[in-house]
């Protein structure tokens, strides 16, 4: 157990000094806080989406923005389209679960707002047509993905890709990095108040 328990350890650090000595995915994670940053300034929202442990991630970006995350401030408006079962069950059943994300960004989305989309994989369905929809609306789409990227880095203005092909490791990743563009969207627009 002891062994196993450090090399999951290690490998996790090994992604992440990855990510640390990759400048090019460095400057996408700073480009990804900039234009949520102009999006919440200009009155537009976060939509975030995901399936299973991406779908937790969704909706727990959402909460650090909307709630606080440092700073005692103001929310940010910020969503994920994974929380309301209603919604998901009845769109899953009378549309089918690839229309799950679309049709609500039908119903929420506006221009300029921005959509993440959380997939290891880069191939969830839902999010492949959540995307095009927003490629379409002029809604701007950043990716989190494993190495590849998958279908959506086609559609994706900042592709996030963890470079990595291991589900647990590309998650913990993405939380990492969801918290430091949360941090910086924070900072950039309450400062340093409490």
């Amino acid at each position: 157990m002891e062994n196993l328990i450090k090399e999951r350890i290690k490998q996790s650090v090994e992604i992440k000094n990855k990510i640390l000595e990759n400048e090019k995915l460095l400057k996408k994670i700073e480009s990804a806080s900039k234009i949520i940053i102009d999006a919440i300034k200009k009155g537009n929202k976060v939509i975030f989406c995901g399936n299973g442990g991406s779908a937790a991630d969704a909706q727990h970006l959402a909460a650090e923005l909307m709630g606080k995350f440092y700073l005692n401030r103001k929310p940010m408006p910020a969503i994920s389209l994974t929380v309301n079962t209603s919604v998901l069950t009845a769109i899953g059943n009378d549309f089918g679960y690839d229309e799950v994300f679309v049709r609500q960004l039908e119903g929420i989305a506006k221009n300029g707002d921005i959509i993440v989309g959380i997939s290891t994989s880069g191939n969830s369905k839902n999010i492949i047509k959540a995307f095009k929809y927003a490629k379409e609306n002029n809604i701007k789409i950043i990716a989190f993905t494993g190495e590849t990227g998958g279908k959506i880095k086609e559609y994706a203005d900042i592709l996030i890709n963890i470079p990595s092909n291991d589900t647990p490791r590309i998650q913990e990743s993405h939380i990492t990095i969801g918290h430091i563009i949360c941090e910086i969207v924070e900072k950039e627009i309450f400062g340093e108040e409490k």
